[in-house]
């Protein structure tokens, strides 16, 4: 595997239907449909969702050996609903995915990987957070996606994951929050180079939604307006844009070549029902 992505799996609950959902296992499955080799670490209950989710997981040839089983809690479900353009989340805790173990075995598999990919959601809770921690400090290239979901974070915890942050993807509105509490700077390249100055990231992507994306790579800005299509729903578009720029970054294409794809990527789920569309590569480089 080159890649291990670490944290919650869970159903997102909509109006109408659930679908799979939980970031880092958004970024698997792209991954996985990119023609990368991803896992994904993380924790189902002993239930019918749990089962769900791993015959989605085996239906869509994404590496299940990782996920553990909790007896006591239940698998993660989020409520969503739709305002706009953008989706309001409630992510019911405590669940599965808060319980996370990290046994050697586990410390050993990450080590091996090429990258480590994680969140900030998942580390909402002590015992999945101790364990974040303990595989962090095992992994090689560590990717940090941002996702400040009010309550479940805490400052502390952000600045543990942006000190040990390889590669740093964030929106601009998390930019915005993050940068105000080190600056009362307004510019927005300036934000991007105070986190990568003041944590030591070389590599910062700023999504922007339907305005595109910023990447920061090496000390020099590369920026892309995105690509215009009719959205069904924003659910997962910012992990496939993540998952869409590392495909590209693994096999060091151009920081150019890397946003432009994952600007592509994001775009198309966007225009597709839920997190985790079925698709192939090829409808991707096609799209508008």
């Amino acid at each position: 595997m080159n890649t291990i992505c670490f944290g919650e799996i869970l159903w997102d609950v909509l109006p109408n239907e659930k679908v799979p959902g939980g970031a880092p296992m958004n970024v698997c499955y792209h991954l996985n449909r990119l023609g990368q080799s991803a896992a994904i670490i993380s924790k189902i209950g002993n239930d019918e969702n749990g089962s769900d989710l791993m015959k989605f997981l085996d239906s869509s040839q994404v590496n299940t050996k990782l996920v553990q089983v909790d007896e006591e809690h239940q698998t993660g479900i989020v409520i969503a609903t739709q305002k706009g353009n953008e989706m309001e989340y409630d992510i019911v805790q405590p669940v599965a995915w808060d319980f996370i173990d990290s046994p050697k075995a586990l410390l050993d598999e990450v080590s091996r990987a090429d990258y480590f990919v994680c969140g900030s959601l998942a580390a909402r809770h002590g015992h999945s957070r101790k364990s974040l921690y303990a595989l962090l400090e095992a992994a090689k290239t560590k990717v940090v996606d941002i996702n400040l979901r009010p309550p479940h974070y805490e400052r502390s915890t952000l600045e543990y994951l942006l000190q040990q942050a390889d590669i740093l993807k964030l929106n601009n509105h998390e930019l915005a929050m993050i940068s105000a509490s080190y600056s009362t700077e307004n510019d927005f390249a300036k934000q991007v180079q105070l986190l990568s100055e003041k944590f030591a990231i070389s590599t910062i992507i700023v999504t922007k939604g339907e305005a595109g994306a910023a990447l920061l790579f090496q000390n020099k800005f590369y920026y892309h307006d995105g690509f215009k299509v009719k959205v069904a729903d924003t659910i997962g578009s910012g992990d496939a844009f993540l998952a869409g720029f590392l495909s590209k970054h693994i096999h060091n294409e151009s920081p150019e070549t890397a946003l432009e794809f994952a600007c592509k990527i994001g775009a198309f789920v966007a225009s597709q029902k839920g997190a985790c569309p079925k698709y192939e590569i090829e409808q991707v480089e096609k799209a508008p």
